[in-house]
């Protein structure tokens, strides 16, 4: 497809109303290409979060436009923003977000069972090998570490070939080791196999991994650098 794969076009963002509202976004407009990894980079209360979970569709924006690709997520409703998030979207978060009850294999395969989709059985075994965890599969979360179980969110993330992954400080609850390598799957991810990330750091370190930093201060872009195509 041509274009970027996610697009924000004057975006705002505000929270409450009248002397106590907060502008988390101040008209922000941005293009993140297909097949670069990009972090988006800036001191708490800058808007970096609030920037990730509206162009991921969990968020809604006050003003602007917020595109996956060619579709504008402003104006879908609950049940469209639910599908494009399912079907095209790959979340990695802080905390794994994985279910205790269920094996590796079965949080991997979790979204696309949901959505009533087969996995393709050479891409789940590529990305299951780029990760490492071929004799993790039948492990439930509480007997793989830390690391291993943000390498399960990961291929979680992408075994339904998604058209963008948000990573939101995938490596904060990691040690470096641990989180290292997943930052190398992330990068090799965008470099092997054509994945768009998009990701969500304070860490310096982290951002070092990325093709693009952008970097926000009080809901405006205060600089961006790096590899735009």
């Amino acid at each position: 497809m041509d274009g970027p794969a996610v697009s924000a076009t004057d975006v705002v963002k505000v929270y409450g109303r009248g002397d106590t509202a907060v502008r988390a976004l101040d008209h922000v407009s941005l293009e993140f290409p297909r097949g670069r990894f990009t972090a988006i980079m800036g001191p708490s209360g800058s808007g970096k979060s609030t920037l990730m979970h509206c162009l991921a569709g969990l968020d809604t924006v006050d003003a602007g436009r917020v595109h996956i690709g060619r579709t504008e997520l402003t104006g879908l409703s609950d049940a469209e923003l639910t599908r494009l998030r399912r079907d095209r979207i790959g979340f990695v978060f802080q905390s794994f977000n994985l279910l205790p009850t269920m094996t590796a294999e079965e949080n991997i395969l979790l979204g696309l069972r949901l959505a009533g989709r087969r996995p393709d059985p050479a891409w789940f075994d590529t990305i299951v090998g780029a990760l490492g965890l071929r004799e993790r599969l039948r492990h439930k979360p509480g007997e793989l570490s830390g690391g291993q179980q943000q390498r399960v969110a990961c291929a979680r993330a992408l075994v339904g070939r998604p058209d963008v992954v948000f990573a939101d400080e995938p490596t904060g609850s990691l040690d470096s080791k641990s989180g290292a390598e997943v930052l190398g799957f992330l990068r090799a991810s965008v470099r092997e196999l054509g994945q768009t990330v998009v990701m969500v750091t304070h860490d310096p370190v982290a951002a070092s991994y990325t093709d693009r930093r952008v970097l926000l201060a009080d809901g405006r872009i205060a600089e961006l650098t790096g590899q735009v195509a």
